[in-house]
């Protein structure tokens, strides 16, 4: 995948960010898939929202610490570029990467943060579950656990990674860190939030707030 496809002409910044429905995919092809979108994106090059879900894998962000990962599972552990600690992505949970021209859209990295955190919290409440922020912790959380965590990398005032949301997932991943770096943190997801949304309608709806998000900060 190359960032030649969607162009965009002259005057055409606002256009909706292109969709692009991965399916289930291998973390580090996306993430080199990313990572190459990012370097051969132009000026025009049209801003994408892909979504997917991931074969279990722990991701440790660029800053992270090998010591919140508590007990070997099995599962893989990869160390990537994104902000943030450790975290855990495998199926029945929804991400979305945002591959975004920050300049072109006019926006600061903590105005994505919020636009993104934002358009979780309005999923959330249209299912009549109240969520927040946590000062200093970017996700979002229902009560003392966590529903939804992001990290973000910006490259030449692009960025790339993104958000994930726990839909209907196995939940005991979890347990063999410390998620985003704080002990002890709960985790939860939608489906013991009694939203019965399964991952593909989920990622609709999310889909749909963050693009209601980006267009109100243009």
């Amino acid at each position: 995948m190359t960032a030649d496809s969607g162009q965009l002409g002259d005057g055409h910044a606002a256009l909706p960010p292109l969709v692009r429905h991965l399916g289930r995919t291998d973390y580090q092809h996306t993430w080199r898939e990313m990572i190459e979108f990012t370097a051969m994106r132009g000026a025009s090059t049209r801003d994408e929202l892909w979504c997917c879900e991931h074969s279990p894998v722990f991701t440790l962000g660029q800053a992270g610490k090998p010591e919140h990962l508590l007990a070997d599972l099995g599962i893989p552990l990869v160390r990537t570029d994104r902000g943030g600690q450790i975290t855990y992505h495998g199926p029945g949970q929804v991400v979305i990467y945002l591959l975004l021209d920050l300049g072109r859209r006019r926006l600061k990295v903590r105005d994505l943060v919020s636009a993104i955190e934002q358009a979780v919290i309005d999923l959330l409440v249209e299912h009549g579950v109240s969520a927040e922020r946590r000062g200093g912790a970017p996700g979002v959380y229902v009560g003392s656990a966590k529903v939804a965590a992001l990290g973000l990398r910006v490259r030449k005032n692009c960025s790339y990674h993104g958000v994930s949301l726990n839909v209907d997932m196995d939940l005991s991943p979890f347990a063999a860190i410390n998620p985003c770096g704080y002990p002890g943190l709960a985790v939860t997801q939608t489906s013991a939030l009694g939203i019965a949304l399964n991952p593909a309608a989920a990622a609709t709806a999310l889909l749909r707030h963050l693009a209601a998000q980006l267009e109100r900060r243009q």
